[in-house]
């Protein structure tokens, strides 16, 4: 499984230096700056975390019909 928090995370650092950082660039006031990454960060925070999330349970139902079809069918072994 992959680990949901640590993906986040990295994305929305990221992706706030990145927005941050293309705002200084168009010449926003810093406040303003800070202000579009912090919730640029935030969503993408939010939407990391979700496609993770959906990433592992796909991977759970892979790894479950994989199990599934290996077992014989009629008598289950022990």
């Amino acid at each position: 499984m992959l680990h949901v928090r640590s993906i986040a995370v990295s994305t929305a650092v990221i992706c706030f230096f990145g927005v941050g950082l293309i705002g200084s660039l168009s010449g926003l006031a810093p406040w303003a700056c800070c202000e579009r990454a912090m919730i640029a960060a935030v969503a993408i925070y939010w939407l990391a975390g979700m496609a993770v999330r959906a990433v592992n349970a796909i991977l759970i139902q892979a790894i479950v019909d994989r199990q599934i079809s290996k077992e014989p069918t009629g008598e289950h072994q022990r």
